[in-house]
């Protein structure tokens, strides 16, 4: 992906239209972008194009300040509207049009112990309008815990949690069409670059289960993926769209990468 200005970059949180043809970014700096993909007949991505990044606002329709900016993660309902994770000042607001002014839903009391650099970065949303969250981070050993906040509720639930498995941290995180949870993870090996890894679980009332590992890359392979979005193709083929966080870096990247689950059990 390439753009210009100083906003462009940083791309947390992505979601992708039903057809695989349109998309929604957002940046870690209160910005977001809406692109189309181009294809060719085996549905392989041969372009992208995207708006110029736009601000995203507070409840009173202001740009956001900073320290408040910090928007990690992305979920998009059936019904459009717009859920957005937030960092360093622990929340998450929901818009009826990215752009507009937000509203903010009510925060569990674990959200002000957070670390201020690793906390909501992974949001998804169900068909019912269920929104599930995790930290990035949960201490050296423990499991991540998962938050969830039904439809029209006040309060955030922390029923279940995900097993932690090796060095690997949420990122993002996404309900695909087969209403399994989909959960995309990064290591970070130093000068080797990064690794990235996606989990798959069914979505039942103990939580998630029946745990499935789809991807793990190599070290180097791809830069730093943050933002996921899982979409069936018109082949009926579960496909893992994702896109990189560069840093606002020179020496690191922001692009879109794919995979066809296949053989997956």
């Amino acid at each position: 992906m390439r753009g210009e200005g100083p906003n462009f970059g940083g791309f947390s949180g992505l979601e992708l239209d039903k057809d695989g043809l349109s998309f929604t970014a957002i940046t870690d700096r209160g910005f977001f972008i809406k692109g189309k993909i181009s294809r060719n007949e085996n549905g392989r991505i041969t372009g992208i194009s995207q708006t110029a990044p736009e601000g995203l606002r507070t409840d009173k329709g202001n740009p956001l300040p900073r320290f408040f900016n910090d928007s990690e993660g992305l979920a998009i309902a059936e019904d459009g509207q717009n859920y957005v994770s937030f960092e360093a000042k622990h929340r998450v607001q929901t818009y009826a049009t990215l752009g507009q002014p937000s509203k903010n839903l009510p925060k569990h009391p674990d959200f002000d112990r957070m670390q201020v650099n690793s906390s909501l970065e992974a949001i998804a949303v169900d068909p019912q309008g269920t929104l599930f969250m995790l930290p990035e981070r949960s201490g050296d050993t423990e499991n991540f815990p998962v938050y969830e906040l039904r439809r029209g509720a006040d309060q955030w639930l922390k029923r279940f949690s995900i097993p932690r498995r090796g060095p690997y941290l949420p990122v993002g995180a996404d309900i695909g069409p087969d209403g399994k949870l989909y959960l995309l993870e990064r290591h970070l090996a130093g000068i080797l670059g990064f690794t990235s890894r996606v989990r798959r679980f069914d979505l039942g009332p103990a939580g998630p289960q029946n745990e499935v590992e789809l991807l793990r890359s190599g070290l180097g392979v791809h830069d730093n993926l943050e933002g996921i979005a899982v979409w069936r193709d018109d082949q009926e083929q579960i496909r893992l769209t994702m896109i990189s966080d560069d840093n606002f870096q020179f020496f690191q990247v922001s692009e879109i990468v794919e995979y066809v689950v296949s053989n997956a059990p």
